[in-house]
């Protein structure tokens, strides 16, 4: 059965920081890009960051640019997403995906994780 696992969500005051990860089980993980996104009660889900299979490019959606880093981890099977300097805007429910190809489009990820919740105070 092939997984996407998140962990590392929870409550922060804002200017606070939190480290995601997201562990991926019975696939090659290696060959894949992976992304997270995040969707916030009433609103889309929406693209947050994504690396590169080898880990060598990374994109990032512009409201969170400078603040959060994305990073994998090949032999772990796992991917991270470091947030600093956290807004209260940040609060939604991150989710992390898997993709076939090099893209930052929703539509293109074809296996997602259950989502962890990132509440931001003000």
């Amino acid at each position: 059965q092939v997984q996407l696992v998140e962990s590392g969500g929870g409550l922060v005051q804002a200017g606070g920081s939190l480290r995601l990860s997201c562990a991926a089980s019975g696939r090659t993980f290696s060959i894949y890009t992976m992304g997270w996104f995040r969707q916030a009660p009433g609103k889309e889900r929406e693209f947050v960051a994504a690396i590169s299979a080898s880990g060598g490019n990374s994109d990032y959606a512009n409201s969170v640019r400078g603040r959060f880093t994305i990073s994998r981890d090949n032999a772990k099977n796992t991917v991270y997403l470091q947030m600093n300097s956290l807004k209260p805007e940040d609060t939604a429910v991150y989710y992390c995906a898997l993709a076939g190809l090099w893209t930052s489009r929703l539509h293109d990820y074809d296996l997602w994780g259950q989502g962890t919740q990132v509440t931001v105070s003000s």
